[in-house]
């Protein structure tokens, strides 16, 4: 029952246009005067001038393609940012206007004025151009669909000729440049464009009134929601999620990661009749950053969705790597970050001999265990993990938490369900089992970055008393409980689990809700006012409540009522419960 293609219903078929044919003269219709159809980096834009030429042939094309500086100076300018480690970079502050050669920017501008002829701008940046257009077109992308093109080698990064580049390094210059440049540029777009063009399936393209596109965000800020979720397979990967998720064949040996609720990554399905227009999720934690995440969380993390739920499968697969996640004041001044990645991980299901690797045992050598990290990078021989790392059972519904600096893995066999929260890409591993990746080569280990973030402190007294299963009864009602089951004064992501039979009242409280049902088949969720349609969730899936929700309610509904159900919740605490996320190191 796992919706694998979640929508928001947004409006009628006759809202969204498609095919090249129809778009073109659409827009065609709309003006004699210049059109701008603004890009983001991985846009096809040949399937695009293709179809513009062959419906309007008479029309001028301008390309900002052509405007851009060199590759060589682009170069110059991100590798600084980039350096030599093939997963890490430094946040920064670059814009779409630093790609550009000032003076031909400065010659398109003055040729835009005094054109009096039709005038069509494509490509990335092309609103710096005409920034009064008589149309705006924004041709977003899925991030999803991005890497897809990048592993394709269809696209390159913006400005480069780097098609033939491996794809985790295109990933991580567009992770670290290119997409944070072009989001600067959209959030001043998106509350002004006249037309949403969605390309990310090729010759397939849709195109909603921007009337529409923000008529369906702020649909998704008014009630619960689900994003897109995605799986990609991995050198440990497991077949949990294939049978339960319903996953068609695709050809991969197995499925180890699904993200499920990240906005960063995930996309969002805007529907029209039966039409579904893709956006990325993240666009509307820009356009309503107050009513999805509550202003206390803006103010302490801007217009970012600092939860992370998705899924790690090791059934039928293998160990994660041995991993450490950097304290906050390491990851602000080596890459720039505010905040890290205080984790958790609730098991949905594990097999009897499933196992989770967390803090180091008491009185170990801490010197012979950095040599032998060492070797093992070394390839010498294989890291004795049992030998320091503490390996606690693992059972349906346990719940360990691992605040930064932490070592751990999940052991093979298990189904997590991780919840963190969002820096992005920061994993320092430390031992990876000796494997290959799937493209054959070995996997990036940060033993340096690793050792220097390691808490040796935290040995198995206290990993148990402090991290492993801390439930706490908080309150209950006429057929229903409440747990704290995550709760550490060095996370500010509060977990709570509520058990029931019969219907949960929950309350926003002016800060974004993250939920998963955890047991049972199907629940739905309503509004104590109606101010919302019923919301169905199934078993495993991930939904987002967003703070100006308020007051809601969850029962029980489908075929397995009687029986107890269960879901966890995460949200941010709020500043009297915990410190402020800048200072926790």
């Amino acid at each position: 029952m796992y919706d694998r293609h979640p929508y928001i219903p947004t409006g009628t078929a006759s809202e969204c246009i498609t095919g090249w044919q129809k778009i073109v003269e659409n827009l065609s219709r709309g003006t004699s005067g210049v059109i701008v159809i603004e890009c983001y980096p991985g846009v096809l834009l040949g399937e695009v001038t293709s179809a513009i030429q062959r419906q309007t042939p008479d029309a001028t094309l301008m390309f900002t393609q052509h405007l851009f500086r060199s590759p060589t100076d682009i170069d110059g300018m991100v590798n600084p940012l980039l350096g030599d480690d093939p997963v890490f970079g430094l946040m920064n502050s670059i814009e779409i206007e630093n790609f550009f050669e000032s003076s031909r920017l400065k010659q398109a501008q003055e040729h835009c004025n005094k054109c009096d002829e039709p005038l069509i701008i494509l490509g990335v940046g092309a609103s710096l151009i005409c920034p009064t257009p008589d149309l705006l077109v924004y041709a977003d992308m899925a991030r999803w669909e991005l890497q897809q093109r990048q592993r394709r080698n269809q696209i390159c990064n913006l400005g480069a000729n780097n098609f033939q580049e491996r794809a985790s390094l295109k990933y991580k210059r567009a992770f670290f440049v290119d997409w944070r440049a072009a989001d600067r540029l959209k959030r001043r777009l998106l509350k002004k464009i006249d037309y949403l063009l969605d390309t990310n399936v090729a010759d397939e393209p849709k195109m909603i009134t921007g009337e529409a596109f923000r008529r369906g965000l702020n649909r998704a800020v008014s009630q619960p929601f689900r994003v897109v979720p995605f799986f990609d397979p991995g050198p440990w990967g497991g077949h949990w999620m294939e049978r339960v998720c319903e996953l068609p064949p695709d050809g991969e040996p197995n499925h180890a990661w699904c993200f499920d609720g990240v906005p960063e990554e995930n996309s969002l399905l805007l529907g029209f009749g039966d039409r579904r227009v893709e956006i990325p999720s993240i666009d509307v934690v820009f356009a309503h950053p107050e009513q999805l995440l509550g202003e206390e969380i803006v103010s302490r993390f801007g217009a970012e969705f600092p939860i992370r739920f998705d899924f790690l499968d090791t059934i039928g697969g293998g160990n994660l790597s041995l991993q450490v996640h950097p304290l906050t004041s390491y990851i602000r001044e080596q890459f720039g970050m505010k905040y890290t990645q205080d984790e958790s991980y609730y098991l949905l299901d594990a097999e009897s001999d499933a196992c989770v690797y967390l803090g180091l045992k008491e009185e170990i050598d801490r010197e012979a265990m950095v040599r032998d990290l060492e070797r093992a990078q070394d390839r010498e021989v294989d890291f004795p993990a049992e030998q320091y790392v503490n390996v606690f059972p693992a059972r349906k519904h346990d719940h360990f938490l691992i605040p930064a600096g932490t070592i751990h893995c999940s052991g093979k066999n298990s189904m997590v369900l991780e919840i963190s929260a969002t820096p992005y890409i920061f994993t320092f591993k430390l031992w990876d089992w000796g494997r290959l990746g799937l493209d054959g080569r070995p996997r990036p280990i940060h033993l340096r970055h690793g050792i220097m973030n390691i808490q040796w402190d935290r040995t198995t007294k206290w990993v148990r008393e402090s991290l492993v299963n801390r439930v706490e009864p908080v309150n209950s009602g006429d057929g229903w409980r409440e747990e704290r089951t995550g709760l550490h004064e060095l996370e500010f992501i509060e977990t709570r689990r509520h058990w029931f039979t019969g219907t949960v009242p929950h309350d926003t409280q002016a800060t974004v809700n993250v939920l998963n049902l955890v047991e049972g088949k199907q629940i739905v969720v309503e509004s104590p006012a109606r101010a919302f349609e019923p919301f169905v969730v199934n078993y495993a899936e991930t939904f987002i409540v967003p703070a100006a929700v308020g007051a809601y309610t969850i029962r029980p509904c489908g075929p397995d009522i009687g029986h107890e159900y269960g879901t966890v919740r995460a949200q941010v605490r709020v500043r009297s419960d915990a410190r402020d996320v800048n200072c926790l190191a």
